[in-house]
């Protein structure tokens, strides 16, 4: 039975049931379908304005919002911190609520405040998209992660993912976290004992500091950004340190499955959590996430403005 959307906001991941997780992902393959052909454009969201108001630093995630809106022929507007009022002391609420006063249908809100989206999404009639928010989670990119790996092994339900580095500052782990074991893949853990405490077992995941010992079952291996904006150089002596313990280098590779995938968020800190060659080799999926990127955030863009008449009902 097909699933039907039903939320005018996405927020979370962990509120998500598996259906609804696969509902996007779906939806996503049928964008990623028409992102194939000559004209990529389609009319879903003709007439609609959708604003991304990014108060946190964001390369990939904000263009890729704003692609994926002008991809489905919405309005597009984008702020940040420097260019809005919320430089001149204005609250994020009379932001938002301002841009709501002027039409905007859809809020994609990134800030370093966890719970920001969900405080807007409880006072606005717009939708509201969680584009990350402080170190609590980032739905599109869990979600574009679980569509990569579907992608490319088929399948996701049994299927062991390792997600290694700075754990406690990761709203990606978290997201990863909640859609993966949702779905049925068995999920590992590894970091630095202060950065991934022994409470994210509780979550769902195996925990360990070992990175060799976990190598050799994974069939995909993410690799996370060390997060120096969020104080990590007081809970590790020193990158280089963190590197040669946890980095992905060529000799711990020759450890894994000949097909393992390899991921990242980004920005990847070259020689630090990845070797170059292997974030370049031929198991890396890193640029593959940033296209399915776009393909699933014109699927969530779709579904929470009630879209309908692309790949069959919503």
């Amino acid at each position: 039975m097909s699933v039907t959307w039903q939320r005018k906001d996405l927020l979370s991941l962990r509120e998500l049931s598996a259906e609804e997780i696969g509902k996007v992902l779906s939806t996503a393959t049928v964008f990623k379908e028409i992102l194939g052909r000559p004209i990529k454009k389609v009319p879903a969201l003709q007439g609609r304005t959708v604003v991304n108001l990014f108060v946190e630093p964001s390369t990939r995630t904000r263009i890729s919002f704003e692609l994926a809106a002008v991809r489905l022929s919405a309005d597009v507007v984008s702020l940040d911190k420097e260019s809005s009022s919320i430089r001149k002391g204005e609250t994020l609420k009379d932001t938002a609520r301002n841009l709501e006063a002027l039409q905007a249908g859809t809020i994609v809100i990134r800030h370093r405040s966890a719970g920001a989206a969900h405080f807007l999404a409880e006072r606005l009639k717009a939708s509201v998209i969680n584009a990350g928010d402080g170190s609590h989670e980032h739905p599109t990119q869990g979600l574009l992660d679980a569509f990569t790996i579907q992608e490319r092994m088929g399948k996701i339900a049994g299927v062991r993912v390792l997600i290694v580095g700075d754990i406690v500052h990761s709203r990606v782990a978290r997201s990863n976290l909640w859609a993966l074991t949702k779905l049925g893949a068995k999920v590992k853990l590894v970091g630095p004992s202060t950065l991934l405490p022994k409470e994210f077992a509780e979550l769902g995941a195996e925990v360990s500091h070992d990175l060799e010992g976990a190598l050799e079952e994974a069939d995909v291996i993410n690799l996370l950004r060390i997060q120096h904006e969020r104080q990590v150089h007081s809970r590790v002596p020193s990158i280089g340190e963190y590197a040669a313990l946890f980095g992905l280098t060529t000799e711990r590779f020759r450890r894994c499955k000949p097909g393992v995938l390899l991921m990242h968020p980004g920005p990847i800190h070259r020689g630090v959590e990845i070797a170059s060659e292997l974030a370049d080799g031929a198991n890396s999926v890193i640029l593959d996430q940033v296209t399915n990127g776009l393909a699933v955030r014109m699927a969530v863009l779709y579904l929470v403005s009630g879209g309908r008449g692309i790949g069959g009902e919503t």
